[in-house]
């Protein structure tokens, strides 16, 4: 069997039908056999009519003893009765008149369905459109009936039935010896079935396999074609980690008594285990002479920032520029104020460039960048800029990383000579996601609050609660401490009229809190309006900030004790969890009020009862990959995450390890020469 040859030479295919599955990106043989069912039915074996109660979903077969066509209120129904020899069972199907010619008065048929009483109180019973099959003998299983039944999705114009009467064809003649990837040592090492029997059973199950495995897509044919799918990304991901490596040389950065002492008369406080533990790798990847290619991960207020700042340190005590690239012009500014002010006891220069930087500013700062004399820069894609030149880039920080394109990664890369990079998300990512979308990187956890934070009270309100919300930021602005009210939108939209703008509701809380200072933040506001408000936030002349989500990263101001998100049931729980992470930030207690308007979707209600349950970032997380699934995950394509053909990172998450454990083994064991047939089929495009 080719596996790679054309679909429409599948029987039952044909020209006409293939040319609308390559619609539906169904091109190979291949392809066909790799779309899963979506359920299995038990139609093992045939209830008696006799034995039939209301509410039961049987197979049943026998002849059809009375057959006919009638016209009832602008519709057809076609009757039969079937007679199995212990009962007659009255079946029916609406506006399928051909069926006359198919189901004909003395033919044999299976049947399959739900049982229901033929009307209210009626002792008769019935099947309402059941699945049928012609049977050409008496008890001989069918397609459709008699077996384990694989139940498919459309697939472009095959629907269900047709699609079952295919890939039974299809599966019939997958030879058990095809062609397979995965060298023997290892199919015994994780005892799965070869690729042919694996190919047979997910459409061809056995008599005796349990049908709530296959249910779960844990049969035995599914756990193999999964995890051959799972195993061949994480090998091109190890073997491009290895390539990667091999071209680049990286430098070997000195970590001397001088550069200890310079981040010693940097850091505010103490630095965390977890703080310590992932600096420590940084400075391993550093002084190790290949380029580093890191992420760090760590929840909201988990200093990673911090980390990432005596990071650029080692590379400035090494005789090198750092740039520090951020998604937002707000989130940059913020960061250079920050790295300013903790650096203000030494002697780097730090400059930002930003799109709102022009004019004699801009010529200076690329003048400073370019000599050398600007050591940190930080920034946003106005880094990437052609114009921007780097007179010895030695580290590339990217914040938020999940905002920026692979492209936009790179070409901050190649600002430098094999620069190293080291990528940050507060966004946590489930372990399964970190392991596909970041498989080459190396990997460290901030997984540890500093001292002093103070666990945050959530909870969920509905909008006719905003009395009892103003009293709670009234009490907390009267006791001297701070709040921040987020608003979706920045002015009234056609398309939301019931989402309250923050500039509307800005007035409202002025209006609400006489006395109190209210202020108002968004996106649209020039960057020196939008430093004014945050410098007058941060010294507390301002007691309630109005906003929208541009101070979901990077805010730190401890005396905030209070967050009211507006219309929460139209935040993603990665966001809620990030605009929570603006409060608890010092010893006060804090309190996040999730404000819901109207009726909540499941989905949405979902959200809010995760984030009033937990503050873990890297559990909320989970969910939410749970709720959402992968591809919606970080809600942009630019993310880069694979488009798998039968692997699904939620249901598959226990797969995911060992297939990445075996690719890595078998590339650090082989490099290049790896075990036959696996060359072959690599560069055949069989795993792309």
């Amino acid at each position: 069997m080719d596996l790679q040859a054309p679909v429409q030479f599948v029987k039952g295919v044909g020209p006409q039908r293939a040319a609308a599955l390559e619609k539906a990106g169904v091109r190979t043989t291949e392809d066909l056999l790799l779309r899963f069912p979506l359920r299995y039915e038990d139609r093992r074996s045939f209830a008696r009519v006799a034995d039939l109660q209301p509410g039961m979903r049987v197979s049943v077969s026998g002849e059809i003893v009375v057959a006919g066509l009638r016209r009832a209120r602008r519709m057809t129904l076609y009757e039969i009765r079937l007679d199995d020899g212990s009962g007659k069972l009255k079946v029916l199907w609406f506006n399928q008149p051909y069926l006359r010619d198919v189901l004909e008065k003395g033919r044999r048929v299976a049947l399959y369905g739900p049982v229901e009483r033929d009307a209210p109180g009626s002792r008769l019973l019935a099947m309402r459109s059941p699945q049928y099959e012609l049977l050409d003998a008496e008890d001989t299983p069918g397609i459709h009936t008699g077996r384990i039944v694989p139940v498919y999705e459309k697939l472009g114009p095959l629907t269900a039935k047709p699609l079952r009467r295919v890939l039974t064809g299809l599966a019939e003649k997958v030879p058990p010896d095809l062609a397979d990837p995965l060298p023997g040592e290892l199919r015994d090492r994780l005892r799965v079935l070869s690729r042919g029997e694996a190919l047979r059973r997910v459409h061809l199950p056995g008599e005796n396999e349990d049908v709530e495995l296959l249910n779960r897509f844990r049969g035995p044919g599914h756990v193999r074609l999964v995890l051959e799918e799972l195993f061949l990304f994480q090998l091109g991901l190890a073997r491009r980690r290895q390539d990667l490596r091999a071209q680049r040389k990286g430098r070997a950065f000195d970590v001397t008594d001088r550069t200890r002492e310079v981040v010693k008369r940097i850091l505010p406080f103490p630095l965390t285990q977890a703080q310590k533990r992932v600096l420590r790798e940084i400075a391993d990847d550093l002084r190790s002479g290949h380029p580093m290619n890191r992420l760090v991960q760590g929840d909201v207020g988990s200093g990673k920032t911090l980390v990432a700042l005596l990071a650029m340190v080692i590379a400035l005590e090494n005789g090198y520029q750092a740039a520090f690239m951020a998604p937002t012009e707000i989130l940059a500014e913020q960061h250079f104020l920050t790295f300013r002010r903790l650096l203000a006891r030494c002697s780097y220069e730090t400059r930002l460039l930003t799109s709102a930087v022009k004019g004699r500013e801009r010529k200076e700062a690329l003048g400073q960048i370019a000599s050398g004399e600007a050591r940190i820069v930080v920034g946003t894609h106005a880094l990437i800029q052609q114009r921007v030149e780097f007179s010895r880039l030695g580290l590339a920080v990217i914040d938020e990383q999940h905002r920026f394109g692979v492209l936009q990664r790179e070409g901050l890369r190649k600002k430098g000579y094999d620069v190293d990079v080291l990528v940050m998300t507060a966004t946590p990512i489930p372990r399964t996601l970190a392991l596909t979308a970041y498989g080459d990187l190396d990997v460290s956890v901030v997984d540890e609050k500093p001292p002093g934070r103070s666990p945050i009270r959530t909870v969920r309100r509905a909008a006719s609660a905003r009395r009892e919300v103003v009293r709670l930021v009234r009490r907390e602005a009267e006791a001297g401490r701070q709040a921040y009210v987020v608003y979706p939108l920045v002015e009234e939209s056609e398309k939301l009229e019931d989402v309250r703008a923050a500039t509307e509701a800005a007035e409202e809380w002025r209006a609400a809190l006489p006395g109190v200072s209210v202020g108002l933040l968004h996106g649209r506001m020039r960057s020196a309006e939008k430093e004014e408000v945050m410098a007058a936030f941060a010294a507390g002349t301002l007691q309630v900030l109005v906003a929208t989500t541009v101070i979901e990263v990077g805010v730190d101001v401890p005396n905030a004790t209070v967050m009211v998100i507006e219309h929460a049931e139209r935040f993603g729980l990665a966001q809620l969890h990030q605009l929570r992470g603006r409060v608890g930030r010092g010893p006060g207690t804090s309190t996040c009020v999730l404000l819901a308007h109207g009726r909540l979707s499941e989905v949405a209600l979902a959200r809010l009862e995760v984030m009033t349950a937990t503050e873990d970032g890297f559990l909320i997380a989970e969910k939410d990959l749970e709720i959402r699934g992968p591809g919606d995950f970080f809600g942009t394509r630019q993310w880069g995450m694979p488009s798998f053909r039968v692997a699904h990172l939620v249901r598959d998450r226990d797969l995911l390890e060992p297939a990445r454990r075996e690719a890595f083994r078998l590339v650090a064991e082989h490099g290049e020469a790896l075990p036959a047939p696996l060359p072959a089929f690599l560069e055949e495009g069989g795993w792309e």
